[in-house]
């Protein structure tokens, strides 16, 4: 008898434990492919490939942004992020950036959660900063949402852009606001940047509710006062 009991406890710990895990491991996808069509002041600047891939406990995400027209002589902007999956989300060990050819452009960081020191690599300078507690980068914390729905009225999130550390602070704009894009309808979470001060890397979010909390339309403004819109135009996600 006491066996069974002990059998019993044992096996309720570890439904338990499977049961913490389950959000994390088994309920998101493991592969999601994002398209957007952006524009910038209203007119065609670019079109926008997101991939992302979950194995096990680790994540890779890339971004790739294409230019139209003029933009096109500029060449791919791209995004890579990779990390580990925990209770908090994801957890980035290691970001880049890069805009053509121009090395001079890119931009590295690393995360040292051990250490809770984060490494930012621009022009060959290297800076060293203190890694809050759930750190993302440019990439990772558009994807962070999948993680930490917005139930709250207002969210902080800590970012790297390569170049420096920021805290972002979003806040609840509009719940059940419904979009219909080229991708399809979706109903969405309107998250706002209640910290915008015009050093650019601004976000508005629009989260599609049923589908993760993944943007279906992004409105960024840079540090010239430009606003680049994307909007969603393929959505394909695997489980």
């Amino acid at each position: 008898m006491k066996k069974a009991l002990k059998l019993l406890a044992v096996v309720s710990l570890l439904s338990a434990s499977l049961a913490w895990s389950a959000p994390l491991y088994f309920g998101t996808p493991r592969q999601i492919t994002l398209t957007y069509q952006a524009t910038r002041n209203g007119q065609p600047f670019a079109n926008v490939v997101e991939n992302y891939q979950q194995t096990g406990e680790q994540y890779k995400l890339e971004s790739v942004t294409q230019g139209v027209g003029l933009a096109a002589l500029f060449g791919k902007r791209i995004l890579r992020s990779d990390g580990l999956i925990n209770e908090e989300g994801l957890q980035p060990k290691h970001f880049e950036q890069h805009q053509g050819d121009n090395e001079k452009k890119s931009v590295y960081a690393d995360f040292d959660w051990q250490a809770n020191q984060l490494s930012m690599k621009n022009k060959g300078n290297i800076t060293t900063e203190s890694l809050l507690k759930a750190t993302q980068d440019l990439i990772s914390f558009s994807y962070q949402w999948m993680f930490m729905p917005p139930q709250t009225e207002e969210i902080s999130l800590p970012v790297t852009t390569g170049k420096k550390m920021r805290v972002y602070r979003y806040r609840v704009a509009e719940r059940d606001v419904n979009l219909s894009l080229e991708a399809g309808q979706f109903k969405t979470v309107h998250l706002v940047n209640t910290t915008l001060d015009g050093k650019g890397n601004e976000k508005e979010f629009w989260l599609a509710v049923d589908h993760f909390y993944l943007p279906v339309k992004i409105i960024q403004r840079d540090e010239n006062g430009n606003v680049i819109e994307q909007m969603l135009t393929g959505m394909q996600i695997n489980q």
